[in-house]
Formats: C-alpha cells, structure tokens, sequence
C-alpha cells in the first residue's frame, strides 16, 4: 500500500556539499559548491532549506545547523563515471553509467564532423570552440546575422550547440541544423550527450538575448528508467524544466516548460495545487548554467535564496499524503577553476507534513536512491538493469 499520493523531486542543478572519495580523479580538490557560495556572500538567508537540514550536511558560514529539522537528510555519492547533468538524472532514476559522454572542451569538434555537418545543413560553421553562450553572440553573432552562417560552439560538458537570429536564422532552420547534428553525433566517436538549439535575438552587440525557445536533443537512455515503470503503471509523470529533454521524453507523462528556475518553482506551485497521482520532477537549471559555469558565486547564492522563498510557498500548499525530495544532479562549484561541473556528493532532503520523525540517515553510494524510493512507494518494480535500494521504510 502506497505511503504518499504524490511525490515531488526537485533538482538544485549543481547544487554539490562537497567532495567525493574520487574527486580528485576528477581534477576537483576541495571542492563544496554550497559552504564555498555561503562563504562568499554578506548575507545568505535560505531559512526554508535550513528547516529542512541543508546546513547540517555542510559548514556554512552564515546558516546555523538545527537540532530538530524537519526533514531527513543525508549526502549521496554518484556511482556512475561521470559529472554531467544526463549522467546525474539518469542515475537518480536508476541507470548507473560506465562510460562517460565526449567532450570537446579543449580541441573543439573534429575537422571530419564539422565538413559533415556544413555538406548536411548547407551552412558554413563558425566558432567551434568551447565558449560562453553570451560571449560566443557577442563574438560571432553579427556574422552570423550578416552572413547566414551556423555559429557552433561547446563547453565543458558533453554537448554540441548551435546559435540561431529568432529573426533571420528561424526558429525552424535551427532546428532542423540541430535535428542533423544530432544525427551525425550519433556516431560512437562524436557521440555527445546533447545537441542543444540556441536561439536569439538582437541585432547588434550589447543587445543579443538568448530565448526560453531553447531545444535540448539529448540521446535516449541506454535502458529503461523509473520514469517508463511510472508511466507504465498509469502514474503519473509531470516533468517541470529539462527533465523531458533529459530523458529524451521517456517515461514523461506531461512536460512544463520554463524560462528559468524562478518560473519553474512557480508551475512546481500551481502542479502542487492540482489534483495528481504520481511524480513531478523537477529541474532548476539557472544554478548551474547562468553561475555555476560563469564562476559566479554572488549570483548562484541570490538564486538560492529566490528558491527559497519559493519553497516556503510550495511547502505551505504540500498535503499530508505528498513527499518532498530535494536534491542535485552534480556540482559546479564557482569559486573553483576552470569553468566544468565539479564531481560532489549531493544534498538529499525529505519532508512530508505527515512525518513524525527527521534527522540523518546513512549516507549512500548512489543517486539511485531516489527512483527507488519512489518506485518502492508506488509499488512499481525496478525495471531489469537499474540500481538503487528505497529509503521510504527510513522516511517515518
């Protein structure tokens, strides 16, 4: 018999409390993505998190741990090889990966792929190095305006993404020069986790703005996940955010856009206020992608506290028979070199306005835990090949 009605996950994109055993395999050496943003800031008011015990999985300079918070907490290692955002997700819903995606952060992409894919689209490709979203239209954005040439361009994660003038390129164009991408980087060699349309508008520097009509291609995951168990079931599955292009909309059984991680607290909230029976899972990109990544700790620890004040709406609509989840998917530490994701444990809260007990439970060695908890709750079987042991027996 199921314990909770409906459950919501919802992921601090990036959001890591600190270091892994293999970190340092990684390249990352002391890193804590949450005490080094609390350390950095005036002021840093996360009262709502606090509730919850977040302050008690790692120092903060500015937050007291509490005795008695109202949630269960702990840290949970990634079992899979990898530090990106698919990898994270995936895991949490039960896949563990071995092989982790290619990047291209440091050569841009190979001569071959780049012919290939100006013979396929009938554009010329410009850019092709590992850059800033912003700073790469600033860059090149006039050229490609003038010209009709594809600005092309990665990162330090596992993605191929191409620019797009709302105005001049379209919307449709992008596309469908992201739907070949796609294609070509299907090849084991190229094979990256995302193909990501970017588009814009603007028509001279200073002005460019990236649009919410951004479209992740992601690749499907390699087995079946929680999500199709869920969704197989006849629960429901509302994604909020990525999470549907993360999945490649599998499992999903409803999917919620949104411009940023404050909007998508929001549609959290009005979900929260209908009537559902099943997961809503949730991504807040903007952590990660507008400040983990562009080193920014003073506006990663203001978006925290955006969420914050968020929750505290959210958790005041939450009914006795729903659960609560907060966690990330991988860190990105801004106070840290470079400008990749950081391999760190990652935050694990769970609250329920009918839970009677709280405090800490054992740390675990995989993301997993979280699909099987839910699946454990919903009485739905772990689909072949998945790892994860449930919490739910814990959560009293």
């Amino acid at each position: 018999m199921e314990k909770y009605n409906r459950i919501f996950v919802i992921v601090m994109d990036s959001l890591g409390v600190g270091e892994m055993e293999d970190s340092r395999e990684y390249g990352d050496v002391g890193v804590n993505t949450l005490q080094h943003i609390s350390e950095s800031v005036d002021q840093f008011e996360v009262p709502n998190l606090r509730k919850l015990g977040m302050a008690n999985l790692c120092t903060l300079k500015q937050v007291e741990p509490l005795e008695k918070p109202l949630a269960y907490y702990t840290k949970l290692n990634e079992k899979s090889c990898s530090k990106d955002t698919m990898t994270g997700h995936w895991e949490m819903m039960g896949l563990e990966g071995k092989q982790p995606f290619k990047t291209f952060t440091d050569t841009g992409f190979p001569p071959e792929l780049i012919r290939e894919l100006e013979e396929k689209t009938g554009r010329k490709v410009i850019g092709n190095k590992s850059a800033s979203g912003t700073e790469i239209l600033e860059e090149l954005a006039e050229e490609e305006i003038a010209t009709g040439n594809m600005i092309v361009y990665t990162s330090a994660d596992s993605v191929l993404q191409i620019c797009g003038n709302e105005d001049t390129f379209g919307l449709e164009e992008l596309y469908r020069c992201c739907e070949i991408a796609r294609e070509i980087t299907m090849k084991d060699e190229w094979k990256v986790g995302r193909v990501i349309a970017r588009p814009y508008v603007g028509k001279k520097r200073g002005e460019f703005k990236r649009t919410s009509n951004r479209h992740d291609y992601a690749l499907k995951p390699f087995g079946r996940t929680v999500l199709d168990a869920l969704k197989e079931a006849g629960l429901d599955v509302i994604s909020i955010g990525k999470i549907k292009d993360i999945f490649d909309g599998e499992g999903i059984t409803r999917a919620l856009k949104s411009s940023s991680s404050v909007q998508g607290m929001e549609q959290t909230v009005e979900v929260a206020k209908e009537e559902f029976h099943g997961l809503c899972f949730v991504n807040l990109v903007d952590f990660d992608a507008l400040w983990g990544h562009r080193r920014n700790p003073e506006g990663y620890a203001q978006e925290i506290e955006k969420f914050d004040r968020n929750l505290g709406v959210l958790m005041n609509l939450l009914q006795e028979k729903d659960l609560l989840i907060i966690t990330a998917d991988h860190g990105n530490d801004p106070t840290y070199t470079g400008t990749d994701h950081t391999r760190e444990k990652v935050p694990f809260l769970a609250w329920s306005p009918s839970m009677q007990g709280y405090g800490e439970l054992p740390e675990a060695d995989t993301f997993a835990v979280i699909g099987a908890t839910v699946a454990d709750n919903f009485g739905v079987a772990m689909p072949d090949g998945t790892i994860g042991t449930s919490f739910l027996k814990k959560l009293l």
